[in-house]
């Protein structure tokens, strides 16, 4: 009897864990880089950091297809390249490249999510920014998981990709500034209480 009933407690208990809710995250945005980067006429890596960013995070590490992602960047103060670049981001701001006055945002919607691990994985999505929406892929790995100091759920994500600034009509200087920007992102992401 004792077994019986231990065993319908592991099943009501895995159930359970298998209808688990996605979970709410939110940024912890002092513990949180997004950069892309590319290559300068061969003679050197430019990085640029985007800083001012909010989004949706719902995230079923159970069963990562029903998470969703929804990141919106803002574009216009939202860019740090280094000491004394003003002249740079407002390039960038410009028709060359995202045209802030026209887009002032750049939005990323994820459409899905693989992992054969739950550790490792690609989460795919649309990207929107210069008027346009293209596709684009990030291979995502799962860091660590823990608890902060208030006993909320924490997790650590990288995650890396790349892109073609030309999909987006933002080719200018190409090929003497590589059309391909690298993606890396690091974040941690606090459970929302």
């Amino acid at each position: 009897m004792t077994r019986l009933l231990l065993a319908a407690s592991a099943a009501f208990l895995l159930a359970g864990a298998a209808q688990a809710e996605p979970v709410n995250y939110a940024f912890d945005k002092t513990h949180t880089l997004i950069e892309a980067s590319w290559d300068h006429q061969g003679y050197s890596t430019q990085r640029l950091q985007f800083t001012d960013y909010d989004g949706t995070l719902s995230l079923d590490l159970d069963t990562p297809a029903n998470s969703t992602v929804d990141i919106t960047f803002n574009l216009i103060d939202g860019f740090w390249v280094g000491a004394n670049q003003d002249r740079f981001i407002t390039h960038l701001n410009s028709g060359d490249f995202f045209e802030t006055e026209v887009n002032p945002t750049a939005h990323f919607v994820a459409t899905g999510f693989e992992t054969e691990d739950g550790i490792s994985g690609t989460m795919t999505g649309d990207l929107t920014m210069n008027g346009m929406t293209g596709p684009v892929s990030l291979d995502v790995v799962l860091n660590q998981t823990g608890e902060t100091r208030e006993g909320a759920t924490k997790l650590g994500f990288t995650a890396t990709g790349s892109l073609l600034r030309s999909a987006w009509d933002m080719g200018f200087a190409v090929p003497f500034v590589s059309d391909e920007i690298s993606l890396f992102i690091s974040t941690e992401v606090i459970a929302a209480q």
